[in-house]
């Protein structure tokens, strides 16, 4: 857990893919810095440890669904009567070569990815709206920019999340409320699905040298959800360790 700069007491936070990796730690790193955390993921039990523990409100849903979004939103206004933070974290993979991707998992991975983004995104907007001031902090990836092989829908996914960025950063400026997205190269349990010789070689294409921890992104997001962070929107935030240069 890196070191805590900011205060988020007065601060409502919604987070998704909230049951492991990035998720997992944001939840943790936001409870620490003093903010309500309402956590979003499929996986009731991963999210149950997650929450049992940090004492963040479980909302168990699939992002891809409005229903889980308007979810989160509720749970959010019945805790404190405000939507401050969004951090659209939730995503999957289901990698293949394009000419044996199923429309299946097509579907899935940009109903994960950039359809969780958008109803989230959409769901939380009138409250910030409202209030004048907001944060959305959208995770996508160096993929997104670059494609890698079997990962076309991954891609397409992460691509369509920085347009969504820096279009809606453009919608709602005017309200006080900005929107950026990380781009990050951390050692998740994606990575981990990763054969070892292919996942060195990846490292190794980072100046660092070595992936990211999940708990080193903390520091990306809770910046660009800070105050600090008021006159930066639209914006891609490489945390990779070299890898984008």
């Amino acid at each position: 857990m890196p070191t805590l700069t900011y205060d988020f007491h007065d601060r409502t936070v919604i987070v998704s893919g909230a049951a492991q990796g990035i998720g997992a730690e944001l939840v943790r790193f936001f409870r620490a810095a003093g903010a309500t955390v309402v956590a979003v993921d499929l996986d009731a039990a991963g999210l149950a440890a997650v929450c049992g523990s940090s004492g963040a409100v479980p909302v168990v849903g699939d992002v891809a669904a409005a229903s889980t979004a308007d979810a989160a939103v509720t749970a959010a206004l019945e805790a404190t009567g405000r939507v401050d933070i969004l951090v659209n974290n939730a995503g999957i993979l289901r990698d293949n070569v394009v000419w044996k991707i199923t429309d299946d998992d097509w579907d899935l991975v940009l109903g994960v990815h950039a359809g969780g983004t958008f109803r989230l995104t959409r769901a939380c907007v009138p409250s910030m709206r409202a209030q004048g001031a907001g944060r959305i902090v959208n995770v996508t990836s160096y993929t997104g920019l670059h494609g890698n092989v079997g990962q076309a829908n991954y891609a397409t996914a992460k691509a369509g999340i920085i347009g969504f960025t820096k279009t809606v950063a453009k919608e709602v400026a005017r309200f006080g409320v900005t929107v950026n997205a990380i781009s990050p190269n951390a050692a998740t349990r994606m990575v981990e699905a990763i054969p070892e010789e292919r996942r060195r070689e990846i490292e190794l294409m980072a100046p660092l040298a070595r992936f990211g921890r999940a708990d080193e992104m903390c520091a990306a997001v809770g910046f660009l959800a800070s105050d600090e962070a008021a006159y930066i929107t639209g914006v891609v935030l490489p945390v990779d360790g070299g890898l984008s240069i």
